[in-house]
């Protein structure tokens, strides 16, 4: 199964952070999709965390976003 949209997903706040996966949930309810793959990143320096998230799914007809 392929993939054909992606969507990407980032925070840097801790509380940001914390609300990402309700953020996520919400937003593939509303869209209705599923990922086909997903990849987590995490990235830091001295001061800030950034979290990203991105999700590969596959929208019907083939028409990428």
């Amino acid at each position: 199964m392929g993939w054909n949209a992606v969507k990407v997903f980032s925070a840097t706040k801790s509380r940001e952070r914390a609300g990402l996966g309700e953020k996520i949930t919400e937003w593939m309810r509303e869209e209705r999709v599923q990922p086909v793959d997903v990849e987590i990143r995490q990235s830091s320096d001295s001061e800030f965390h950034c979290l990203t998230i991105i999700l590969f799914y596959e929208l019907p007809g083939g028409k990428g976003r």
